[in-house]
């Protein structure tokens, strides 16, 4: 694959991530939506937590979308998806659909920026064996 078709499949994997990111969490939370308040209390969490997670979602993804700033932003929001992912291993959601989630996201999104991203690829190489 060429540097040019990598580029775009990597900015289309981060936009899937990004767009994903603002349907599914940010706005619901950011929007004061019941859905996020009752989630958020199922999982264990007290109220009032909701609008500052969901400011700090944003914060983190406008980080990764701007490339001078995406490894950060991607390095800080795999340590939200981590602690997401351990919110729903503590509250004892399904393993593939719920706890792994966050590792797909993960796996999406730096992979997007993998693909975008040649300083990134020099460092991570994918080699084909010899």
């Amino acid at each position: 694959m060429n540097s040019r078709t990598m580029t775009i499949a990597g900015w289309l994997l981060s936009a899937l991530f990004v767009l994903f990111m603002l349907g599914a969490s940010i706005t619901p939370k950011l929007l004061g939506m019941p859905v996020a308040e009752e989630t958020m209390r199922q999982l264990g969490w007290p109220d009032g937590y909701v609008l500052a997670i969901g400011v700090t979602e944003l914060v983190l993804v406008l980080l990764y979308v701007f490339p001078k700033t995406s490894v950060f932003g991607a390095v800080v929001m795999t340590g939200l998806l981590g602690g997401a992912m351990a919110t729903q291993v503590r509250a004892g959601t399904p393993l593939v659909s719920n706890q792994l989630f966050s590792v797909y996201l993960g796996l999406v999104m730096w992979g997007g920026l993998w693909l975008r991203d040649p300083d990134l690829r020099a460092i991570f190489p994918w080699h084909r064996e010899r």
